[in-house]
C-alpha cells in the first residue's frame, strides 16, 4: 500500500504534511514549496534603494503624495524614520515581527537608515538587515506659500460704535481670533492661518485664510464682547470652473459702551458704572450699589451721556460716615469735605474709598 504524500513543485523533494490552510493564510504555488526551495528566493524586508523626503522649510510639513502633512516631528531624523517605517514591508508570512532602527547623520541632508528585523517564517526565526538612504529636501509648503504671497479670503475689521476700542478689548478680541485659529490649525486644518493684522486707529483689521473661518472669528468676538457685525462681499475672480470667488469683510461694531464706563442714562437714577455689555447693558448705580439693568435688549440702544471711566476714579479719606444713606468724604480734587450718597458697596469701617468728581459732584466707586 502506498504511501500519499506531498512534493515540493520546485525540486520535487517531499514535503511534511500540512495542516489545512486557515482563512487568510498565504496561498499559491510558494505555499506549497519546501523550506529549502521556499528561502532561496525569499526576503524578510522590502526596502526601497532610497528614500527623499520633501520638507516645508517655513512650517516642517513633509509632502506625501499630492498633498502636505503635518507630522509633529522634532527634528528631520524624526521625519526619516517616519518616512521609512511607512515604505517599509515584511513579507506577509513572517510572524512575530519585531524591529529597530538606527540613524546615520551623514550630513544636514542625509541620513542613513540602518534596520534590523526579526520573524518567525515557517516555524523558523529569521532576521535582516537594511540600510535605506534617506535624502532630505527642502520646499514650501502650499499653506506657507500661500502666507508668504499675503493671501487672504475674509477680513474682520474690529470696531465699537460711537467710541475708540479699549485697549483691553484690541487684546482681547485679537486673542479670540488667535486663539480660534491655532485651535483650527491643532485639529488639522492646514487651510486655517492669520496673514496679517493691520492696526488703525479705529482699531484692528485681522485678514483670515478664508471666509468660514472669518465668519466664526467675528461670531466668536460678537459672543464674548457684545455687539453685532455685517458682512460684505467683494468679487475678486472667477475660479477655474466659472464660479464667482468673493473677498468678504467682516464689520464688527462692539457696544457703544464699554465696560469700566461711568454714564448717565438720564432716567432719574443717577450714574452707572458699566460692568457688563454683553446682551442688556448692566452695571451698578453709584449713588446706591444696586443693579442696573438697560431696559433695552441691545447693549447699542441706550442713549446716555459719558461721564468719564473708572480709571478716572481716585482713592480719597473718608471723613465720617453720617448714616446708611449718607457719608463725608474729601472731594479729590478740591479736598473740601462733602456729603455724599452711601452706597451698599461701600463698607462701614472703611477709611478711604475710590471717588469721581464731575460737574462738581463726587460719586463713589466700588473697587474693581
Amino acid at each position: 500500500m502506498s504511501e500519499s504524500r506531498e512534493f515540493c513543485p520546485r525540486c520535487g523533494d517531499a514535503v511534511a504534511e500540512r495542516r489545512e490552510p486557515l482563512p487568510g493564510d498565504p496561498g499559491g504555488r510558494d505555499a506549497l514549496l519546501c523550506d529549502d526551495c521556499y528561502f532561496e528566493d525569499f526576503d524578510l524586508v522590502d526596502a526601497p534603494d532610497r528614500i527623499e523626503v520633501l520638507v516645508c522649510s517655513g512650517c516642517g510639513a513633509v509632502r506625501r503624495g499630492e498633498s502636505w502633512r503635518d507630522v509633529g516631528a522634532r527634528d528631520y531624523t524624526d521625519v526619516a524614520v517616519d518616512e521609512v517605517a511607512e515604505r517599509l514591508g515584511v513579507h506577509v508570512d513572517a510572524e512575530e515581527v519585531e524591529w529597530g532602527v538606527e540613524p546615520e547623520q551623514v550630513d544636514e541632508n542625509a541620513i542613513r537608515m540602518h534596520c534590523r528585523f526579526s520573524g518567525v517564517v515557517r516555524g523558523t526565526l529569521r532576521s535582516a538587515e537594511v540600510t535605506v538612504p534617506v535624502k532630505i529636501s527642502r520646499g514650501t509648503c502650499d499653506r506657507c506659500g500661500r502666507i508668504a504671497g499675503g493671501y487672504y479670503a475674509g477680513i474682520v475689521q474690529i470696531r465699537a460704535d460711537e467710541r475708540d476700542l479699549t485697549p483691553e478689548e484690541r487684546a482681547e478680541a485679537l486673542t479670540i481670533a488667535e486663539s480660534y485659529v491655532a485651535k483650527q490649525e491643532a485639529d488639522g486644518d492646514r487651510e486655517a492661518f492669520i496673514t496679517e493684522v493691520k492696526e488703525t486707529d479705529d482699531g484692528p483689521d485681522v485678514k483670515l485664510s478664508s471666509n468660514r473661518l472669518a465668519q466664526n472669528v467675528a461670531t466668536r468676538i460678537t459672543d464674548r464682547l457684545g455687539g453685532s457685525f455685517e458682512s460684505y462681499p467683494t468679487l475678486v475672480t472667477e475660479d477655474g470652473d466659472g464660479n464667482e470667488v468673493y473677498r468678504v469683510t467682516f464689520a464688527v461694531r462692539l457696544p457703544r459702551y464699554a465696560e469700566g464706563e461711568i454714564l448717565d442714562p438720564e432716567d432719574g437714577g443717577g450714574p452707572v458704572l458699566v460692568t457688563s455689555v454683553s446682551g442688556r447693558l448692566q452695571g451698578v448705580r453709584l449713588a446706591t450699589g444696586k443693579a442696573y439693568t438697560s431696559e433695552f435688549e441691545d447693549a447699542e440702544a441706550p442713549d446716555a451721556t459719558r461721564l468719564g471711566t473708572r480709571d478716572d476714579a481716585a482713592e480719597t479719606t473718608v471723613v465720617t460716615v453720617e448714616d446708611e444713606n449718607a457719608i463725608q468724604v474729601l472731594d479729590p480734587t478740591t479736598y473740601e469735605a462733602k456729603t455724599v450718597p452711601n452706597p451698599e458697596f461701600v463698607d462701614d469701617d472703611a477709611d478711604t474709598v475710590l471717588a469721581f468728581e464731575h460737574g462738581g459732584t463726587v460719586h463713589l466707586v466700588p473697587e474693581a
